[in-house]
């Protein structure tokens, strides 16, 4: 059950998706509550009781069925699908069963910066950006977007997705380096020379390059220490090389994170060696089944997340009607 499965599955349910430019998925009406109600539907449609407000305070296992006490009343089944996404709770429930739980460690979340740069520009998205963590092999590329605390969108989230362990063992204090025009250092510097000689009489703080958003151009020629009006026939070589430094390794001290919108995904779960794959079954646990982040799995966007969930569902599933 891969991608294309799951946009036949809700086309065929009456839900439109789109892929935006970075490829994530959304439904075409923009909001979250399709698919909600969308599931729903289908639940009703085969008769699936959904209880809420049924808190799980244990999972027993006697002879070969699951007691589960919930603060609502207790169950008996002999198969069972733990699909409780990054929950504590249920964790120390599984460790009692057997199960190892690697620490859950945030992923998916934004930058918090301070700098004169980026503090009065919030909402201003540079389309195609390289972003390094120093001192690690952290590295993501795409649209980033400067936010009212610092600094978000795709380039981010993938490099707090693929450093989550890394970045919360340094207490999310780290320094990042940010190439806005994806150019080396010295090919940038060559493009200035070349743009000195053809906009000699222009203003160099007016005349934005390299497709970068205005008042983001501006802010990093002031940081160059290049005058307001100054032209770019005016500019010397060091003046040329601190703008080029900018433009290509722009150091930001990070000091802290930020939940990205509303979504809470981690790094951590059920360690995956105690799974098999292939049904999605517990090693240790027959009749046991996971899906989605319960387990230690998590992906660069939501959407990633959402699919894993779906995929490891879609295979318990199967096994468990067999």
């Amino acid at each position: 059950f891969m991608t294309g499965d799951t946009i036949e599955w809700f086309e065929k349910r009456g839900v439109e998706l789109k892929i935006e430019e970075d490829g994530r998925m959304f439904p075409i009406s923009n909001s979250s509550q399709t698919i909600i109600d969308c599931f729903v539907s289908e639940a009703q449609k085969y008769n699936v009781d959904i209880l809420m407000n049924h808190s799980v305070k244990s999972i027993d296992k006697v002879d070969s069925n699951y007691h589960i006490k919930t603060t609502k009343g207790d169950f008996i089944s002999n198969k069972i699908v733990i699909a409780t996404g990054s929950n504590p709770k249920i964790w120390k429930l599984l460790e009692k069963l057997g199960h190892t739980i690697v620490d859950a460690v945030p992923s998916l979340f934004t930058f918090n910066v301070e700098d004169n740069r980026i503090k009065e520009i919030p909402g201003v998205v540079a389309s195609n950006v390289e972003v390094k963590v120093l001192e690690t092999d952290l590295y993501s590329q795409g649209p980033l977007l400067i936010t009212h605390w610092g600094l978000s969108a795709p380039a981010i989230l993938k490099l707090s997705a693929f450093g989550a362990l890394e970045l919360a063992k340094r207490n999310y204090k780290f320094v990042i380096e940010v190439n806005f025009i994806r150019k080396s250092f010295e090919d940038c510097l060559d493009k200035l020379k070349a743009i000195k000689h053809n906009l000699a009489k222009k203003t160099v703080f007016k005349s934005a390059q390299f497709e970068l958003p205005k008042r983001l151009w501006q802010n990093l020629v002031l940081a160059s220490t290049i005058d307001i009006d100054a032209r770019w026939a005016d500019l010397n070589k060091t003046q040329l090389e601190a703008l080029a430094i900018q433009l290509t390794t722009a150091i930001f001290n990070v000091n802290g994170k930020s939940t990205f919108k509303e979504e809470f995904v981690t790094a951590g779960g059920i360690n995956l060696k105690e799974v098999n794959f292939k049904t999605f079954e517990s090693k240790l646990n027959k009749n046991m089944y996971f899906a989605g982040e319960v387990l230690n799995i998590d992906a660069v966007t939501g959407g990633f997340n959402f699919q894993n969930a779906w995929t490891g569902a879609f295979i318990a599933a199967q096994n468990i009607s067999k």
